[in-house]
């Protein structure tokens, strides 16, 4: 495996050491800004890199206790110790589960057996996360797939190996082959011989069925030692009853799969019910796995660099992340040969990349200034980007306070998950919805939010002693996580002062309003 092989690595180790990432990261970035005479923005404020930080690093927004802390403390290396601490906490696990989970999956799996309720498969992905398993290693594990909760990648995908080819190259060598399935490539060097050969590794797999609940199905992928892909030529060419020409697995870019020869007189077994075949004398699944982790890989490392890069940023060094072609050139030659020989060093610790990354200037950035692009190419804005369905049903129990005991009505969740669920064009680019907006408008949950209940953020408020003034600036730091402006403080106040016989109904309406405005939707 690419960590095992690269233990010995010490010149990249020593040049990692000698200037930090977070510092390449900076001087790359700036001098683009110097080259094209670009003003960056301002660095972001307290609140607002709190805010955004908490939900990257961990999927939900600060408490009303986390923010006044951080807000109060005078240290310099305040954000520095705040991203040590993010990451340390158990929610970043869960958090880059939720981010790949939607990167290997997407909102509405093609096979209905990998519903939205993949349960076992998250737990698995968190736990690599916990453990800070290196990149390549729980890659090489998905893709064996031997691993309780690690199968359900390839159920998507079974009986599909044309449709396993495209993905798995898309995600983890961010290389576009679907072109290359029913003719060669327009535009680039691949051909459909290459998208077979690749196909050839997922042609034997098989997906069996354990029973189970939905979101708690239990799966089996087994391998078979005979089955080849048929290939019969462009698309255009084919004719009715054309018999394919098998084609040996070949590594994308590389050679073909030496694979021995099997006895003349062999036969698949037999199974009964949903038994798996046994483990095959020779298994593609086991090769493929090796090479695309490999430090022999040209794609795997630039590729998850890029992603990761994007995942902070909005946008990759090449974009998009899933289209490292010849012709699509990277806005940052040198930043990005940075971001993959710092990732090389560091043995494909996420964790470790993703700390210089937070850590960098460009990240910190205020997230307004001159750049009308909704993603500027020279990264002189901060990215601005929706919360997702599950962030914004946490942050929403977060703001208000609300006991653990309290639970939302499980249709509003769905709702959510079904409105909120893919906010974005696969780019970066918002897509918003009326009906999104209408439920936010609109929502029992929403609104029930900003109800009295005890120990909540109403509660708090309607019950606790002092003038309306500091309880609107307590509103503000709970929900948008930042001190109320003098206007926004004048007007709230007027209103919620306005009828003391009124006061929990006004108090409700205020909460609304700051939890379905745009602010709230946005990570600042």
């Amino acid at each position: 495996m690419l960590a095992v092989i690269l233990a010995c690595d010490c010149t990249r180790e020593v040049q990692a050491a000698d200037r930090p990432l977070r510092q390449r990261i900076d001087a790359a970035i700036k001098a683009g800004w110097d080259k094209h005479k670009i003003v960056p923005a301002p660095r972001s404020s307290a609140s607002t890199f709190l805010r955004r930080v908490y939900l990257d690093l961990v999927g939900v927004i600060p408490s009303y206790d986390e923010t006044t802390a951080f807000l109060k403390d005078t240290s310099p290396r305040k954000r520095e110790l705040l991203i040590d601490k993010l990451l340390e906490d158990a929610r970043f696990a869960e958090q880059q589960a939720h981010v790949w989970d939607l990167v290997l999956f997407g909102r509405n799996p093609q096979n209905g057996d990998a519903t939205r309720k993949r349960d076992g498969f998250k737990k698995w992905l968190a736990g690599q996360f916990a453990k800070n398993v290196p990149y390549d290693r729980w890659v090489r594990s998905l893709l064996l797939a031997e691993e309780e909760g690690s199968e359900l990648f390839y159920v998507q995908y079974r009986n599909q190996a044309e449709d396993a080819t495209v993905a798995v190259t898309r995600i983890f060598l961010g290389t576009q082959l679907q072109c290359a399935r029913c003719h060669d490539h327009p535009y680039e060097d691949w051909t459909q011989r290459d998208f077979f050969g690749m196909a050839g590794f997922f042609v034997r797999l098989v997906v069996v069925d354990g029973g189970g609940a939905e979101g708690k199905k239990k799966f089996k992928i087994g391998e078979k030692s005979t089955g080849e892909v048929l290939f019969t030529g462009s698309v255009k060419e084919q004719k009715p009853g054309q018999k394919g020409e098998p084609i040996k697995p070949k590594f994308l870019g590389g050679t073909e799969l030496a694979e021995p020869a099997l006895p003349k007189d062999f036969k698949e077994p037999v199974l009964k019910g949903n038994a798996a075949p046994p483990r095959p004398a020779f298994s593609r699944k086991e090769k493929l796995a090796a090479w695309l982790t490999g430090p022999d890989n040209p794609y795997f490392v630039k590729a998850v660099a890029n992603r990761v890069w994007a995942q902070f940023m909005g946008r990759g060094v090449i974009h998009p992340v899933d289209d490292l072609s010849g012709k699509n050139k990277a806005s940052h030659p040198e930043l990005l040969k940075a971001l993959t020989d710092d990732l090389i060093a560091r043995r494909l610790d996420l964790k470790g990349f993703i700390r210089e990354l937070v850590n960098s200037e460009p990240y910190q950035l205020s997230d307004t200034g001159q750049a009308k692009d909704a993603l500027p190419v020279s990264f002189e804005r901060a990215r601005v980007r929706p919360l997702s369905a599950e962030e914004l049903v946490a942050s929403f129990k977060v703001a208000t306070a609300m006991p653990a005991s309290f639970s939302n009505n499980t249709a509003d969740v769905e709702y959510m998950l079904r409105f909120f669920g893919e906010p974005n064009d696969g780019q970066g680019n918002f897509q918003g919805s009326l009906a999104e907006h209408l439920y936010l408008n609109n929502a029992g949950m929403i609104r029930s939010l900003g109800q009295q209940r005890k120990g909540n953020l109403a509660d708090t408020l309607l019950t606790a002693k002092g003038p309306w003034e500091d309880k609107v600036e307590r509103l503000f730091l709970s929900v948008l996580n930042r001190p109320a402006q003098a206007e926004e403080r004048e007007r709230f106040v007027q209103h919620l002062s306005s009828d003391a016989k009124m006061a929990p109904a006004l108090l409700e309406e205020a909460i609304w309003v700051l939890l379905s405005c745009a602010e709230f939707r946005f990570n600042h």
